[in-house]
């Protein structure tokens, strides 16, 4: 689970290994030890899935949380809940959040089980987007969808307000709430993190588009380590970023290709989605798309899950990823609508 316990960031500790400095030679040939199982989470008769990036471990470890677009691409205009809690034989036990949101695209679940969720609003047509008088915001629930908390104003906004398509956030074990912005790759878009206190003040914000240390392109995914260290799924960059609370540039990891999902449990194991490279993007197509896992202590790259789908044109396997106390992975699938999990034979 991305909750973490340590919070010391001692700089010699983040070194980069000679794993972290791995090349940018695609990593594709290695071993997958998972089996695929499909049709896991069931839906009510009538409810097909929709497009998810979005799932999540519960408080409890082996339920599964997932935010889905209403049977469709996008919640506009539909009165379906897109907050799902599914136990851990795939029996749909809760749903809530109906009619707030408009592309529901990160969720965490805070140690106290609450649930918070992105809206980056940045599915379904330009005219919905525009007209609908919500999205670009964040959600936070109880555990029974009680409304909590909203960050953010609807509609979205740019500086010196927020937000303008959220794509992912965590909250830190001292409360801190990270969220990453910027799903758009135009050159206007932010590419940004911003940091938050536990009331919802706004505390800092950093990085810009582009390369480099201080860069990021479309920070699609959040995740923190034992550490406390902050890792970003620097999509448009084709790499992991590694920074401290405070945006200070540590490493970033080119082996784990471009990354849309990060999930790194307890023991410091780190699982990327690749749901972009391939056939779906030339440009990063000599990597193939799937779920990599390794370690997150020193970027080494241990397991390969491949993308079936090896012709696709569009986004297709897992844009997100968690990881159950049991060890079982669960692929959120924007592309193809489903979510797979994986299970060790």
């Amino acid at each position: 689970m991305r909750r973490l316990l340590g919070l010391a960031l001692v700089l010699a500790a983040h070194l980069p290994s000679a794993a972290a400095q791995a090349s940018s030679a695609p990593v594709n040939d290695l071993p997958n030890p998972y089996r695929t199982v499909e049709g896991w989470a069931r839906l009510p008769a009538g409810r097909a899935w929709g497009s998810t990036s979005a799932v999540e471990i519960d408080k409890d470890g082996v339920s599964i949380w997932v935010a889905e677009r209403c049977s469709a691409n996008s919640c506009a205009g539909s009165n379906l809940d897109p907050i799902l809690k599914f136990d851990s034989t795939g029996t749909l036990v809760k749903s809530f959040g109906a009619g707030l949101m408009l592309s529901p695209h990160g969720i965490f679940v805070d140690r106290d089980g609450n649930v918070w969720v992105t809206d980056c609003a940045c599915t379904g047509s330009a005219e919905q987007r525009n007209t609908a008088g919500k999205g670009h915001q964040i959600f936070k629930f109880s555990p029974d969808g009680a409304l909590l908390l909203t960050l953010g104003k609807a509609g979205g906004a740019r500086e010196p307000e927020y937000f303008y398509q959220p794509n992912d956030l965590l909250v830190a074990p001292d409360g801190s709430i990270f969220v990453a912005e910027g799903h758009s790759s135009a050159t206007t878009a932010n590419a940004r993190i911003l940091k938050f206190g536990s009331d919802g003040r706004l505390l800092k914000a950093f990085g810009t588009r582009g390369p480099g240390n201080g860069g990021m392109d479309q920070p699609h995914a959040l995740a923190m380590d034992s550490r406390g260290r902050l890792f970003v799924g620097d999509r448009s960059n084709n790499r992991v970023l590694i920074l401290d609370q405070e945006g200070n540039f540590l490493a970033e990891w080119p082996q784990f290709s471009r990354p849309s999902g990060i999930w790194i449990d307890k023991d410091d194991n780190i699982y990327v989605a690749d749901s972009e490279s391939g056939s779906v993007n030339p440009a990063h197509g000599d990597w193939k798309r799937g779920i990599r896992i390794g370690s997150a202590r020193d970027g080494t790259v241990r397991a390969f899950i491949p993308d079936p789908a090896v012709n696709a044109t569009n986004t297709s396997a897992a844009e997100g990823v968690a990881v159950d106390a049991r060890g079982n992975i669960y692929g959120a699938e924007v592309g193809p609508k489903t979510l797979r999990k994986y299970v060790k034979p």
